[in-house]
């Protein structure tokens, strides 16, 4: 169902009814690891005009592995970590890795 890349591939697909008999099939909820504990492969310093796709395509080599970049800061939303306030300050890439 999902992409092999994806944060949510190796996540179980599960399903419930409602009373009206429709299925709900959804994916059970992914629990971002702590960014600390994440084995680093690159600091990056923020500079003005930068965007995570663009960091990771350069760093990782996959621009939509951007969620990685999020992971390792324990950012819930990508946009807090480029904004202009942040410019200078280091973000953390991560080594790769699967299923995770």
């Amino acid at each position: 169902m999902f992409d092999p890349s994806s944060r949510y591939a190796n996540k179980e697909l599960v399903s419930f009814t409602k009373v009206d008999g429709t299925e709900v099939r959804y994916v059970k909820r992914r629990f971002c690891p702590r960014g600390e504990e994440q084995q680093l492969l690159v600091e990056v310093i923020i500079q003005d005009g930068d965007r995570l796709d663009l960091i990771t395509s350069r760093t990782i080599g996959d621009p939509m592995q951007f969620w990685r970049v999020c992971d390792a800061n324990n950012a819930m939303n990508p946009c807090d970590l480029l904004e202009p306030k942040r410019i200078g300050e280091t973000l953390r890439v991560p080594i790769p890795t699967i299923g995770t």
